[in-house]
């Protein structure tokens, strides 16, 4: 082993060549490690990552995931996704074999994490511990895929917690006015909220909206972009998914009261965002004006899933919500459709009426 004790510091260090996926040779120096051992096993963890072997452990493969997909995710989403890995999934795999990992320590993993409450006390909800199973499962597909890890372990063990739709919160159209009128005190806040509800688009879609997207005239809401705040910057990017880039029809009262809010605006400039504020302070303000408008709380996205529930209700298809909310249809159809009225009975009366004719009943 290429592993060496520096004299002057009393400290060890590695010195080696290996080759790189170019096939280039690069030289490999790392010191200030207080034991031999120390350097040893940095030395064994390097190289079991540059041969992708599965001895390595669980949180080294996590490195080599970031470099596979981190450059294929937009910021905000590896962001989301590495913040959960980190937090609640490598402090239970972090020192353990990639290849010995059993689905029986997954299960244990899922046990933890339902025993885990949050700042409040309270369980984590069915929808939350879905997900960091799901990413949990993706490290180990990822590495089936690619590595030959023989099995994913996570997908033996099966999933823990359940889909946003059983658990989904929405205001009916009266709470909804009767939140925004809690809020009318701070315009800014008002027309942020009258936006995200009449026109059902993402947080992310809101607040990265310049006045050029908006045409009052014709009724249009142009979606293009998304936003998110990383390390205390800005950044705007293409939106989510292909679907997500549409036209929105606004209703004539909301280009109204948004002509109000761009005639308050002292010197726009077009290459600034209309709604200059972040994700946290619309969390704040729902969050108050639920508060005041004696509300149950929901979350910021929870507008757009009483914009989905309002469209619902007034009789409108899985296609055509899809195609105004940016969604495809089917994912519609699943995710709300415990909200679609019933037409079980409807069916059956179809059916009768095709084998035995007509009902005279009126």
């Amino acid at each position: 082993m290429p592993v060496y004790k520096d004299e002057k510091t009393n400290t060890w260090y590695v010195k080696s060549r290996y080759k790189d996926w170019t096939g280039k040779t690069k030289h490999l120096t790392k010191r200030g490690f207080a034991l031999k051992r120390e350097a040893v096993e940095w030395e064994t963890a390097f190289f079991q990552r540059q041969d992708a072997s599965l001895d390595m452990s669980f949180g080294d493969f996590y490195q080599i995931y970031r470099e596979d997909m981190g450059e294929r995710l937009k910021g905000s989403t590896w962001e989301t996704k590495a913040s959960i890995i980190e937090k609640k999934i490598l402090p239970f795999f972090q020192d353990l074999r990639m290849r010995d990992i059993t689905s029986t320590q997954v299960i244990r993993w899922q046990n933890e994490m339902m025993r885990q409450k949050t700042p409040d006390g309270k369980p984590y909800s069915q929808t939350y511990l879905k997900t960091p199973h799901n990413q949990l499962s993706a490290i180990f597909n990822h590495a089936v895929r690619f590595y030959k890890l023989s099995e994913n372990p996570a997908r033996i063990a099966g999933a823990i917690g359940e889909k946003d739709g059983a658990e989904m919160k929405i205001w009916s159209e009266e709470e909804y006015r009767r939140f925004a009128e809690a809020v009318m005190d701070k315009p800014l806040s008002f027309y942020c909220f009258e936006v995200l509800y009449w026109c059902g688009i993402r947080e992310g879609e809101l607040l990265a909206l310049h006045q050029e997207d908006f045409d009052l005239q014709k009724r249009e809401l142009h979606i293009t972009k998304t936003y998110h705040r990383s390390r205390g910057k800005d950044i705007i990017t293409s939106p989510k998914t292909r679907q997500s880039v549409r036209m929105v029809s606004m209703p004539a009262f909301l280009c109204e009261e948004l002509q109000e809010y761009f005639d308050m605006i002292y010197d726009p400039d077009p290459k600034e965002r209309i709604f200059p504020v972040t994700k946290s302070y619309l969390n704040r303000e729902i969050q108050r004006g639920a508060k005041e408008a004696g509300l149950r709380r929901i979350r910021v996205h929870d507008l757009r899933h009483s914009h989905v529930s309002l469209l619902i209700h007034m009789g409108y298809s899985p296609v055509a919500i899809a195609k105004r909310v940016g969604h495809k249809s089917i994912d519609i159809t699943f995710r709300y459709a415990h909200l679609f009225p019933s037409v079980q009975t409807e069916m059956a009366i179809q059916m009768n009426e095709l084998k035995e004719g007509p009902s005279d009943v009126a």
